[in-house]
């Protein structure tokens, strides 16, 4: 998911050290201009595509006029790809290049770096103006008792759906409440034609969080038990482990993950392109959905609440993850730094996009303006629900921080790799995850 995903409110943690930075140049920053502040440039690292990148120049934009001294310097590594971006980081920040601003897909990736001592905490910064971040923000990532990051954008786990497939397989838009076996139900009903013209009834991506949704949505942290032992001796490991085998296997209602795996298939282009009628996803997709010039399609786009593990589940739970942006330990402007943060964070413009950070944010307001130019492809009323409802929450926090919580993450990730590819069962699938990750647990507990 752009996501990552991330896990927000329920202190979940997901994946992806180095930031230094100087830099060539730097110096030559330092010049005052005629008001006698020093003139700088920031450099912020992100994954901007040309959709988030519209959004981050508006908001450079707007900053930059209030703030004439600073001049920020968006760096796009691998854009649209949160991931690779986050390892291709890794490398650019050991080589010594000038890093000021870092934008992070989900909390883990942020407290993982905060543990390597690679960010700058906020705390006597946000001090100093009077801020008390709780207030301010939904989740503030915290390592050692000292804030790391600032919440730029939140995000819920949505399902998309075709709706021009919806009529066709005369089915209704799912309501908060259905299940993973609904969803099953569904992806068969909506599959459609053969060969390359096939079109799958669900997609599901090669990200962890999709290895298994239960332990993201309904967990108050998908890798740790509160005691800080491993999650994945969870039943639904089995369950829905076998649920995704039989939906690619028996119904053959999904991708093959072997397709998206080998042809890198990129999750965006599938469901606009029509080759899948439902994906689970992040809410970042709206602003996509409405972007029909980067993703054009004439159909109309619904929206469901992400499914439950079962009808006795507890209802509306849906992880909440989010993006944040974090000081470079590293940089020789944090204050300027600080400045662009609570900036960018505490926007309320047309500019944004997405759902906020901020508390204070009007998302609703945030949300119409996003689709205003292409409602006639949106079914709202069911956008309103999917985010909206207010039976809809996160799992209660999580009192576990774990900064190793990417390295539980692969974990999950190889196991569904070898359970899927390689015809692994369920329980030997499980058993290797389990016996891997309590090392990780070991390994990372004698730090």
């Amino acid at each position: 998911m752009k996501k990552t995903s991330a896990l927000l409110l329920s202190g979940a943690v997901l994946a992806v050290s180095v930031l230094s930075g100087c830099g060539q140049g730097a110096e030559k920053q330092e010049a005052s201009g005629e008001s006698g502040q020093k003139n700088v440039t920031l450099k912020y690292y992100n994954w901007d595509n040309e959709v988030m990148g519209a959004t981050t120049k508006a908001l450079i934009d707007q900053f930059q006029a209030k703030y004439p001294n600073i001049k920020v310097e968006s760096v796009p590594l691998v854009p649209g790809n949160s991931v690779e971006t986050l390892k291709k980081l890794d490398v650019t920040m050991s080589s010594g290049e000038q890093i000021d601003l870092v934008l992070f897909p989900s909390i883990d990736e942020t407290l993982a770096r905060a543990a390597q001592g690679v960010l700058a905490p906020l705390d006597d910064m946000y001090a100093k103006e009077n801020v008390k971040p709780e207030d301010e923000y939904y989740v503030n990532p915290k390592y050692k008792g000292k804030n790391y990051a600032a919440m730029y954008q939140r995000s819920n786990w949505i399902v998309l759906l075709n709706q021009k497939a919806l009529e066709e397989a005369n089915l209704p838009v799912p309501e908060l409440g259905w299940t993973w076996d609904d969803f099953r139900e569904y992806a068969k009903k909506l599959t459609k034609g053969e060969g390359n013209s096939k079109r799958y009834g669900a997609y599901f991506h090669n990200w962890g969080d999709y290895a298994n949704p239960i332990l993201f949505n309904e967990k108050r942290n998908p890798f740790l038990k509160e005691d800080g032992t491993t999650q994945f001796d969870d039943p639904s490991m089995l369950s829905f482990f076998n649920l995704r085998r039989a939906m690619e296997k028996e119904d053959k209602s999904t991708t093959p993950f072997a397709d998206v795996v080998g042809a890198k298939l990129a999750y965006r282009t599938e469901f606009f392109n029509e080759k899948a009628a439902m994906l689970v996803t992040g809410s970042w997709m709206v602003a996509d959905s409405a972007d029909v010039t980067k993703y054009p399609h004439n159909f109309k786009v619904a929206f469901a609440p992400v499914p439950r593990s079962s009808k006795d589940a507890e209802l509306g739970q849906t992880s909440i993850g989010g993006q944040f942006i974090s000081v470079a330990a590293g940089s020789k402007y944090k204050e300027e730094a600080y400045q662009f943060i609570r900036f960018v964070t505490t926007n309320t413009s047309d500019a944004k996009k997405e759902l906020s950070g901020w508390k204070k944010a009007d998302d609703k307001k945030i949300i119409e303006g996003t689709i205003a130019k292409s409602k006639d492809l949106f079914n709202t009323d069911s956008l309103d629900k999917a985010l909206f409802d207010k039976r809809i929450h996160a799992p209660a926090p999580s009192e576990v921080v774990a900064p190793y919580a990417p390295q539980l993450k692969k974990v999950l990730e190889d196991g569904f790799s070898s359970f899927i590819l390689d015809g692994k069962s369920a329980e030997d699938a499980q058993k290797q995850m389990v016996d891997q990750a309590n090392k990780v647990i070991k390994e990372n507990s004698k730090k």
